[in-house]
């Protein structure tokens, strides 16, 4: 079957339409171009990416849920004791606009609020030796420490540039996550970028099987949605750093963290920490907002998720491996954190690499 390849945002042109006919082209899964309504008319079963716009009429749509991943982001910072908060996305895209809407709204139920950078107006200033100057500026006036979302990774490298020409550090004084992992961008940024990881190898999968049930006649040409949704937080080195105060209860997250394998109790953290029970727990639900036992708990069930999306061990070698008395306790804890089965999270989410 011939490939064909369109950058993305542009029109497609007469001579590739004449070419996509030639071939004989039976179905399409494409992101969206600006001219989506010359590949639609050629009357065969088309799925768009949408990109440009909400909604594409015609077709059926990869929709990414775009306000799950800024919520996604918002909670990895809180969870990371940050009480200052900013934004930075493309001003004309409806996904960045989404993402933000998730963000502050994820940060405004926890009491704070999100500054947002808005891009200059003139193009020219958008232009990035123009622009990296502004946006430098507008890093150096937000209030330290701070947690920052950038709408996508593209974008958060973009910060990191603007971070080093204000003399800013990343993760000291900006903490900096992006949107859809992509691991080339983020793993060779310097620091590396932390990221919200999303189901598209699941979704392809997916579109795939719809255009083939659409080829065949067995689905309407148009109307159905696939919906790629978040999975996890890559935490790389851009967000590694706690922005707390509070030089004990640092001490007692970072021994949760580095003993997450590990079936420990609140005790093993007070012993840690070498302070009094009843004070850990008081400062430890002052400052960061809720108990020591729930942090374990949280703590070790996103290892349980990690090991379900990256390896096939059995749901019974992960619980022994995490030192789960029984399978069903696993069950149990699992499925209050993350609203599903074991079972299930693995098949929405298994398989991303």
């Amino acid at each position: 079957m011939p490939a064909f390849y369109l950058d993305p945002g542009r029109k497609i042109r007469e001579k590739e339409l004449h070419s996509l006919e030639k071939w004989g082209v039976t179905g399409i899964i494409m992101r969206e171009v600006k001219n989506n309504e010359e590949l639609i008319g050629m009357g065969v079963p088309v799925i768009v990416s949408t990109y440009i716009h909400q909604k594409v009429e015609g077709a059926c749509e990869i929709y990414v849920n775009n306000k799950a991943i800024g919520e996604m982001a918002a909670e990895h910072l809180l969870r990371l004791g940050f009480k200052n908060f900013a934004f930075c996305g493309f001003d004309d895209f409806f996904w960045s606009k989404e993402r933000e809407q998730g963000f502050k709204e994820r940060i405004k139920a926890a009491g704070f609020q999100t500054i947002v950078y808005k891009q200059p107006k003139s193009q020219v200033k958008r232009l990035w030796d123009n622009e990296q100057v502004i946006l430098a500026d507008w890093l150096k006036s937000l209030p330290k420490p701070i947690g920052l979302m950038a709408c996508i990774d593209e974008r958060s490298q973009d910060v990191i540039e603007a971070c080093k020409t204000a003399g800013i550090h990343v993760p000291e004084e900006i903490a900096i996550i992006g949107g859809d992992n992509d691991d080339l961008i983020c793993d060779l940024a310097n620091p590396p970028l932390s990221s919200v990881a999303v189901s598209g190898v699941r979704a392809g999968y997916q579109a795939a099987e719809l255009l083939d049930k659409l080829m065949a006649g067995k689905e309407e040409l148009a109307g159905q949605k696939i919906i790629v949704e978040p999975t996890h937080v890559e935490a790389r080195q851009s967000t590694d750093i706690l922005a707390i105060d509070d030089r004990e209860i640092v001490m007692a997250i970072r021994f949760i963290r580095q003993h997450a394998r590990e079936p420990i109790q609140v005790n093993d953290v007070v012993e840690a920490t070498r302070i009094g029970r009843r004070r850990l727990e008081k400062k430890f639900q002052r400052i960061v907002g809720r108990s020591v036992h729930d942090e374990i708990k949280q703590t070790r069930i996103e290892e349980v998720a990690k090991m379900l999306r990256n390896t096939n061990l059995s749901i019974s070698v992960i619980a022994m491996t995490l030192g789960y008395s029984s399978v069903n306790n696993i069950a149990r804890y699992f499925r209050q954190e993350k609203g599903m089965s074991l079972l299930a999270y693995r098949n929405l989410y298994g398989g991303e690499k």
